[in-house]
């Protein structure tokens, strides 16, 4: 490797260094301890030495210096691994440098020829590869540190990497930590004592920071049931994000299979770099904080000073802008925040003041921020200006104005026309006097809400403060709801930047029939069926378009339970279209991962909730040490806001405190529902006695103040006639949540959540494996503990093929639609791999034939992949590892019958359904179910079995058996020929004499790819050695060669040898294996691989 020209001293170098090669400007050197004569003590303190101090030379033993005749100052400028990498580059030097160095005059001019040239090589080598990384030089030697002590494949992306130590049992071992797009690595070297460490992110159940009385600082990481710590890092905080970072982009990866094609810097492994993580982290906090869509990006951020009208003073913050918004956040501790779209301002009214760098944005609305103190406002005016430009659209211009800066205090339509709550509600706010009590409280909310409008603005443009969220508490009128939902959710900015967008979805998704409008269809009438609103088909038919496009629009979550019950609510103060994007906010940005096959998002935050209860709840947490109750119970909360516990009339408040604070209010309500019932859940002697208190406790949560005619109030399911309890005021439970924990930040559930998050993750994989199992384990014969083993050795391959690639045939043909069986499947190459190395007939030199038939036999939908159950059967039927004798050998014959149909696309979901249902309804194959194999194909069996037994301690015997099997099967079908027609010449005889004595003499020839190809060599020969007249074709049954075989011992014997299975799989799961792929370079040959955590 070429290295930048450094200057160095020899003084005392040549204790360390040995002189191979020189010549007049050129020295060639290699470390002492290294290659011949190397090792003893000199090896075990140069190692030592070169490991701590973070020297190139452990890496690197041999490296060229250049020097001048009259000159004592030598310089370094390549370095290498091997002998023949530095002789590569000492003849190159010889070749293209020596030459022309002659020509020049003095000393200095020769030195600044040999390091521009060196520079312009090294340029040329970082043009692609470093170009991203923040100091190139320190991390090319870094990465070839990486990869000469790891030997991962060349294709592994080096992220960054930080001097640490990792502690091995009670001692700390000082080294280096590399974090690549794939793997967590370590490395130590002291006095001979060599450690290697390396942790697929997949891996892992634990990433946390934690202290002790030893280590004061640490990042703890838990995998394969293992606990490692790392210590003593420079930046502890910056290394942690970072492990995070990939941790989260592994598992979004590989589990869920996301191909982040919205994100650059993340969708191709290959590419990444600590920068890109750090600005796709930076991108998502300011998404979820602003609540915008999820193709806006960070763009700039400018700290300033924002006029605040209602205050009269200038706060703080800092300005973030992405593609189509302008948004201010403060930090003086006043929560503060406002959110400007592009398509709001008008360009022509951006003004700037040269002091104190003011920079005025004016708003529509007749509305004007006015920033101050900004460093790089020029810059900043010029980015609005052409903003505005590029997101300005006359289709919203002109409706804009009276879509967020309405006049009037309600819209003119309303959402759900045909619901008598609004009606209602719309007529009562119409009288001025004799109001009842719940009316006038509701006018009075309108009023306050008004005033705030008033003096912080209204629509997307409002700034929102701590007064926005002391309204929230105290309760949302029901006029008003569905705006401010659309407000606080941003639904609204999604609405107008995607007009007509709902309506094509509508149309398009109409007449669909898939397995997501089947359960739609059955849940209908089970959402809200006592409310007025959905007794009728218009409102039925409204939540049926709106869930049915949701499900056209995301295929990856399409319908999960609970979303009905949600979106009746949503069309019960929203408009239809506005209820649609209020299901994009939640599902898409304020509930990641909750509305999925596996609800992951729901069992994360039950665990943060967990985690909040040891926090906040010590006393109950004495009482309960098993919280898992909790979770259980608490799923319904997270799931449906409440609503599915609570009267529609009070889960509506809680509705509006999401929308405002997202989960951290769901956290808040529960906690505080905990506490209200602590006694009570003390006492409890089991949890159906503690489901009884919380269910009693919901039944008595009522909403004093709402404006509701009777008609429409609910109560909950489980609610009594009689209840104990005394009856409990939403809006009370609601302000005492965020009395007593609202310090709760919002960052700190954010951590919690990425924390947990791993863990739920593999918990779930191991439910997976064992139902995976379970349902396998009836099809074959292997046991639990092998299947076990399979399962992992299974998945692993099937990582491997998704590492490198966004394009593996895994990912691209994955349907999470799809039962947890073919969530992990494999092609051709990975399979080949797999079977190779588990099948006993290690000697057979036409492996990948084999593997090719075989995975075109189990293949049943012809799709290219393969799942675990398929490569089980396939597995128990060709290898000597579960069967009998006859199943085996009755795989082997039918692996040579002629292939099926080509390859095509899956097959879709009915069809699936169906083929599953006849596999459970079609009985057990017999061998009389088995056609006839021909001469040819019969000829390619032999050969088969010929490269199987190849190798094989018994070889001469099996041949022999084999030969004496084929020539006997060759003689009955001729006699019986002669008996079924006496006057027919005796032409076979010599045919069959000729393949038996083909298939003999060439048992380690190439076999083709086609089992029933016609091409064979033993097919020309028996042909040729045939008489002038065509030749009969004759063929076996599976009857004839099985009985055939049985009379051979050897061949008996040979089949039913057992074979450790888990032998196999450790060769594959040890510490160091050899890893190759035939679709990498030829230059890259095999390298080591730690596929599992381990040291060395």
């Amino acid at each position: 490797m070429w290295l930048k020209p450094e200057e160095i001293l020899l003084k005392n170098a040549f204790k360390l260094w040995v002189t191979e090669k020189d010549n007049e400007y050129f020295i060639l050197q290699r470390r002492r301890g290294y290659g011949e004569g190397g090792g003893g003590l000199t090896g075990l303190l140069v190692g030592t030495l070169d490991t701590v101090l973070d020297s190139t030379s452990k890496v690197a033993p041999y490296r060229i210096l250049h020097h001048t005749p009259d000159s004592q100052v030598y310089w370094s400028i390549a370095c290498g691994v091997t002998k023949e990498e530095i002789v590569q580059h000492w003849e190159w030097l010889q070749q293209n440098i020596m030459r022309t160095l002659s020509v020049f005059d003095s000393s200095e001019d020769i030195t600044s020829f040999v390091q521009g040239k060196i520079r312009g090589l090294i340029a040329e080598e970082g043009k692609t590869s470093l170009v991203l990384e923040e100091d190139p030089e320190k991390f090319r030697e870094a990465l070839l540190r990486f990869e000469k002590w790891f030997e991962l494949p060349s294709e592994e992306k080096l992220v960054t990497y930080y001097s640490c130590s990792y502690w091995k049992g009670k001692v700390p071992c000082q080294g280096w930590l590399y974090l690549s797009t794939n793997f967590l690595c370590f490395y130590s070297y002291l006095l001979g004592s060599e450690v290697k460490l390396v942790i697929s992110w997949d891996e892992i159940w634990r990433l946390e920071k934690t202290s002790n009385v030893i280590l004061t600082e640490s990042i703890h990481v838990l995998a394969h049931g293992e606990d490692h710590y790392f210590s003593m890092l420079l930046h502890l905080n910056e290394t942690f994000v970072i492990m995070e970072q990939l941790a989260d982009y592994s598992i979004k990866r590989l589990f869920d299979k996301e191909a982040f094609q919205r994100e650059p810097a993340l969708s191709d492994p290959l590419q990444i770099t600590k920068r890109g993580l750090e600005a796709h982290a930076k991108s998502d906090q300011f998404r979820a904080f602003f609540r915008l869509p999820k193709e806006e990006n960070l763009l700039e951020v400018h700290e300033s000073f924002l006029w605040v009208p209602f205050n009269h003073y200038n706060t703080l913050g800092k300005i973030c802008l992405s593609e189509n918004y302008l948004c201010f956040a403060s930090q003086d501790g006043s929560q503060c925040h406002i959110i400007i779209p592009m398509r709001e301002v008008t360009s022509d009214k951006i003004s700037i003041a040269g002091s104190p760098a003011s920079l005025t944005v004016c708003v529509r609305g007749k509305r004007a921020l006015r920033f101050s103190e900004v460093r790089d406002y020029q810059r900043l005016a010029n980015t609005i200006r052409s903003r505005c430009g590029i997101s300005a659209s006359p289709q919203h211009s002109a409706s804009s104005e009276q879509m967020f800066f309405p006049t009037t205090a309600v819209t003119d339509e309303l959402p759900l026309e045909l619901s008598c709550l609004s009606r209602h509600v719309i007529g009562l706010t119409s009288v001025c006097c004799g109001l009842p009590v719940n009316q006038l409280k509701e006018k009075m909310k309108e009023q306050s809400w008004n005033i705030h409008f008033s003096e912080y603005g209204r629509g997307t443009s409002m700034f929102f403060t701590r007064k926005t969220r002391d309204l929230i508490v105290r309760g949302v009128p029901e006029a008003l709801r569905g705006e401010l939902w659309m407000l606080f959710s941003g639904a609204v900015n999604d609405m107008a930047t995607h007009p007509g967008y709902y309506s094509e979805l509508v149309e398009q998704s109409l007449g669909t029939s898939t397995l997501a409008t089947d359960e739609i269809e059955r849940d209908l009438h089970r959402s809200l069926p006592e409310h007025p609103a959905f007794q009728s088909d218009t409102g039925i038919s409204a939540l049926r378009r709106v869930l049915t496009a949701y499900a056209y629009r995301n295929p990856k979550i399409g319908y999960c339970q609970a979303m009905n019950i949600l979106t009746s609510v949503l069309l019960l103060y929203a408009k239809e279209e506005e209820a649609f994007w209020l299901l994009v906010a939640v599902c898409e940005r304020m509930l990641p991962d909750y509305f999925n096959r596996r609800i992951i998002g729901a069992l994360v935050d039950q665990a943060v909730f967990e985690d909040l209860i040891r926090e906040n709840l010590p006393q109950l947490v004495e009482n309960m040490t098993d919280l898992s109750f909790f979770s259980s119970v608490s799923l319904s909360w997270f799931l449906t806001l409440f609503i599915s516990v609570l009267p529609i009339e009070s889960a509506v408040n809680v509705v509006d405190c999401f929308f405002y604070d997202g989960i951290k209010a769901i956290l808040q309500l529960g906690l505080a529902v905990l506490d209200y019932n602590m006694e009570a859940l003390v006492c409890c002697h089991d949890d159906a006695e503690a489901v009884t208190i919380l269910n009693k406790f919901f039944d008595s949560v009522t909403n004093k103040d709402s404006p509701l005619p009777p008609t429409v109030q609910q109560a909950s399911v489980g609610n009594n006639e009689k209840t104990s309890h005394v009856k409990v005021d939403i809006s009370e439970l609601i302000r005492e949540a965020y009395e007593k924990y609202g310090s709760i930040r919002s960052e700190d559930v954010e951590s919690s959540r990425k924390r947990n998050k791993l863990y739920v993750i593999q918990t779930l994989e191991d439910t997976t494996k064992q139902n995976v199992i379970r349902v396998v384990s009836q099809e074959v014969r292997f046991n639990a503990s092998q299947l076990d083993e399979l399962y992992n050795l299974f998945k692993r391959q099937h990582f491997l093929s998704c590492y490198w690639t966004m394009k593996s045939p895994a990912l691209l043909h994955h349907d999470p639609s799809l039962a947890y069986l073919e969530q992990y499947q494999l092609g051709f190459q990975q399979f080949s791999m797999l079977f190779s190395l588990l099948e006993p007939w290690a000697f057979c030199t036409t492996k990948s034939t084999l593997s090719l038939w075989v995975f075109r036999l189990i293949d049943e939908n012809q799709d290219g992949l393969i799942n675990f159950k398929e490569f089980c059967c396939a597995l128990g039927a060709s290898i000597p590892l579960a069967g009998s004798f006859t199943n085996k050998l009755k795989f082997l014959f039918k692996l040579h019958l002629p292939p099926g149909e080509s390859f095509v696309g899956k097959v879709d979901l009915q069809a699936y359904l169906k083929q599953w249902q006849n596999e459970i309804l079609k009985k057990e194959e017999t061998i009389k179910d088995l056609p006839r194999i021909n001469q040819t194909q019969f000829i390619q069996f032999s050969k088969t079995l010929y490269n199987i037994f190849h190798g094989d301690p018994e070889e001469e015997s099996l041949y022999r058996a084999v030969a004496h099997v084929t020539s006997l099967l060759l003689r009955m079908e001729e006699v019986g020929r002669r008996l079924q027609e006496p006057s027919s010449p005796p032409a076979t005889t010599a045919a069959a004499d000729t393949a038996a004595t083909s298939a003999e003499e060439s048992p380690t020839e190439e076999a083709s790819t086609t089992p029933g190809s016609s091409n064979t060599s033993g097919s020309q020969d028996s042909q040729d050695a045939g008489s002038d007249p065509p030749e009969t074709e004759w063929s076996f049954s599976f009857e004839q060669v099985l009985a055939s075989l049985l009379n051979e011992p050897a061949i008996v014997n040979f089949f039913e040898r057992p074979v450790d299975i888990h032998l196999n799989v450790s060769r594959y799961f040890g510490v160091l294996r050899r890893f190759s792929s035939s679709e990498r370079p030829p230059h890259i040959g095999s390298t080591s691989l730690l596929i599992s955590a381990g040291t060395v």
